[in-house]
């Protein structure tokens, strides 16, 4: 494992893998807290703003194009950033299942799914965590 080649990457590709990188660990620390918790509260609004910088910063990254610059992952950055808004009215109106579904997809959709994406050969992640292939 080597972080050289996310190093070499464009800057706008390395914020947005440090930011997904520190939501991951984020919310491994969050899911370890009493919901509703003060710093359940102050975690999850740090967590809430570091994925909407990541789905935000996605838009700079056009590598796979569809239309235009955007690409399948510019859908999921919209849907993504939806659900944000989604999931924090809902827990404002203290509607905890909603809630809790709508964060928990986040985690597997935007976090598991896309950062499993992100290791398919020829992408950076996968320079970073099995090598270049010589």
């Amino acid at each position: 494992m080597s972080f050289d080649p996310l190093f070499a990457a464009p800057a706008v590709i390395q914020i947005h893998a440090f930011l997904a990188l520190a939501a991951v660990v984020l919310t491994a620390c969050i899911l370890t807290l009493r919901k509703g918790s003060p710093l359940h509260r102050t975690l999850g609004w740090t967590w809430v703003l570091m994925m909407a910088a990541v789905a935000l910063s996605s838009f700079w990254i056009n590598q796979i194009r569809w239309i235009g610059p955007f690409g399948p992952i510019h859908i999921l950055s919209v849907v993504t950033l939806v659900s944000l808004v989604l999931g924090v009215r809902a827990a404002r109106r203290h509607d905890r299942g909603t809630h809790a579904r709508i964060m928990r997809t986040l985690v597997f959709g935007a976090l598991i799914i896309a950062g499993g994406f992100t290791l398919l050969p020829g992408r950076i992640m996968h320079a970073v965590v099995f090598g270049v292939a010589s």
